[in-house]
């Protein structure tokens, strides 16, 4: 019996299930546009609609289905309040810094409001008050001087000791008029516009390469090119990274679970601590007289610890804190920090002239998305936001700054590359795997990925993460194969499920050494 077999409510994303399906069309043919952006979630879309507002020609390549990547399992929470973004930047930075990031990043919740009602775009918009909060009151002195940061930053901010959770907080920041909607609704609205305005968008076709030049060359899985002037690659993670950027990024996943509640049990707001491996709350609309309570937290990197457990733990917490519900839905959604806390988005490297990248958002990706969708046309259209500079992914006082996390995302890193290896086996052979899970084992001279689906039959593929070579680890959670140095993912099959892996496993026959 699979380990999942227990795990409560269904394996899907509440915002895939409840929103329509796309068909686009691949790119089969070659073909030019002004912009070719790659990538289709909430930064390409948003970039992509942004260019063709200035009457741009703009071709979205997506390499699945377009807001059903990392947007389609996000938490759908719109602020500019980010945890404890900026006191931090105050003391690192000054409080200039702090004052673009916050002028920036509510401009984006504006951006995304402004949008929705001009398009008329049904996402379940709401506006709500969003909370940082402690229930330690060691932590209250850092909420405090986060309130103060904020507030001179300008956003409506304030320390407060009430919330509306059904627990006591010891404090808690409170930011006012933030936004919760349905991102998918939002985003397949927009590639709509999008395409009335003389815009494409192609799902199912991978990019494999990029040629900078005048003009810039993108070339698919599909074997189809696109000739365009200027190209975005807004892939979350850089499939491309000629500026090596994964050296400055840390991929975490962190799981959700969702359980209607009654619309009387309401928080009225969104919510997020770093205590207990981190808790996210909010709620959606969910029918006529009830509300969905969805619940994240137990963050970790991809291809490390127990992802079952974790759920388990994260139900628990649910159940303990809000008695009486019961799971509907669980999912799980990536991220990517940078290591000096802002966002990378701009030229993708110090020679670029035709290129553009939007990474790093660590974990507010929705706010950030639509950030780069207005930084990016700026910059194309030659007239950028005045705070473009603070995510400018060339920034020259970032590695001095960005030493610390740098150095310790780059020990993980060697870590896993080195150590294991030198580990002789996962297990010592494919008998030893039970139905429904996964393992790596050593056969013969090279280490194979090797997962036993329910029935007994048995997949095999290269344990060799095709981006750098670490190995793969198996999460049972969600039966796909984890790279933990740079957080590519595979299915069992070895197709790519998340970059920054271009090319899948290999699958291999080992049916003569079992």
């Amino acid at each position: 019996m699979s380990h999942t077999s227990d795990l409560p409510g269904i394996d899907e994303s509440y915002w895939m299930a409840s929103a329509h399906t796309t068909s686009y069309a691949p790119l089969t043919e070659d073909t030019e546009a002004d912009v070719t952006v790659i990538g289709g979630g909430m930064a390409g879309i948003s970039t992509a609609w942004e260019l063709s507002r200035t009457g741009r020609r703009v071709i979205v390549l997506e390499a699945d289905r377009i807001a059903a990547g990392v947007t389609g399992y996000t938490t759908a929470k719109l602020t500019a309040l980010h945890t404890l973004v900026y006191d931090k930047l105050r003391r690192t930075r000054g409080g200039g810094a702090a004052l673009q990031y916050a002028v920036s990043q509510q401009g984006a919740v504006e951006r995304v409001a402004e949008v929705a009602q001009e398009l008329g775009i049904e996402c379940e918009l709401e506006r709500f008050p969003a909370y940082t909060y402690v229930r330690d009151p060691a932590g209250t002195d850092a909420l405090r001087a986060e309130a103060d940061a904020a507030r001179e930053a300008g956003l409506p901010a304030a320390y407060v000791t009430e919330t509306g959770l059904p627990f006591e907080v010891a404090g808690a920041v409170r930011v006012e008029d933030q936004l919760l909607f349905h991102p998918r609704k939002y985003l397949l609205a927009l590639a709509e516009d999008l395409r009335e305005h003389g815009g494409e968008v192609y799902e199912r076709t991978r990019a494999t390469g990029l040629h900078e030049g005048a003009p810039c060359r993108v070339t698919t899985e599909t074997g189809a090119t696109v000739t365009s002037r200027e190209v975005v690659v807004a892939t979350h993670y850089p499939v491309f990274d000629r500026a090596l950027l994964f050296t400055r990024l840390s991929p975490r996943r962190e799981l959700v679970v969702a359980a209607p509640i009654e619309a009387d049990r309401d928080v009225q707001g969104m919510y997020i601590t770093e205590e207990e491996g981190k808790r996210s709350v909010r709620t959606a609309p969910y029918g006529t007289d009830r509300r969905l309570l969805v619940v994240t937290g137990e963050q970790f990197p991809p291809g490390t610890g127990d992802a079952v457990a974790r759920f388990r733990r994260l139900a628990e917490w649910t159940e303990r804190h809000f008695p009486g519900t019961d799971v509907a839905y669980r999912w799980a959604a990536q991220d990517n920090d940078s290591t000096d806390t802002v966002p990378l988005i701009g030229p993708f490297h110090p020679g670029a002239r035709h290129t553009y990248v939007a990474t790093g958002f660590g974990g507010w990706g929705l706010s950030g998305g639509a950030l780069a969708g207005r930084l990016i046309a700026g910059l194309i259209s030659g007239d950028p936001p005045p705070w473009a500079n603070l995510y400018d992914p060339r920034r020259l006082w970032g590695p001095v700054r960005e030493a610390p996390a740098f150095l310790s995302h780059q020990a993980k890193v060697a870590q896993h590359f080195i150590g294991d290896r030198l580990r002789t086996t996962h297990v010592d052979s494919v008998d030893e795997i039970p139905p429904g899970t996964g393992a790596v084992v050593r056969i013969g001279a090279r280490r194979c990925a090797v997962y036993r689906d329910e029935d007994g039959t048995v997949q095999a593929v290269s344990a060799r993460c095709t981006h750098l070579g670490c190995l793969v680890a198996f999460n049972a959670a969600e039966t796909a194969w984890e790279c933990p140095c740079h957080g590519s993912r595979f299915s069992t099959e070895g197709t790519v499920l998340n970059g920054p892996a271009l090319r899948p496993l290999e699958q291999l026959d080992i049916g003569s050494d079992v």
